[in-house]
């Protein structure tokens, strides 16, 4: 029921509680690092404000979970790899 939609460019784009179904992290979570990992993680909004995670955006989350949950680095520590990751 209006969960899943297409984009502009043809990918399928899902609201947050799916994102938060697909990924395991939760809904609360995701707005939380989108607030703090602003430059790596950007869903795009509707007309409403209501957020649609697109696939880079899903693997986005699984490399901030990676990190963050798997090898315990601190949202400081994640900021300086993820900047050293797209400066090489």
């Amino acid at each position: 029921m209006g969960q899943t939609v297409r984009n502009g460019k043809g990918e399928q784009c899902v609201s947050i509680s799916v994102a938060s179904q697909i990924t395991g992290v939760e809904v609360h979570t995701l707005r939380y690092w989108e607030r703090e990992f602003s430059g790596y993680l950007n869903p795009i909004r509707t007309a409403g404000g209501q957020r649609r995670y697109r696939p880079q955006d899903i693997q986005t989350v699984y490399s901030l979970k990676q990190l963050l949950r798997d090898e315990m680095f601190s949202i400081a520590g994640a900021k300086k790899h993820l900047k050293r990751q797209l400066a090489a």
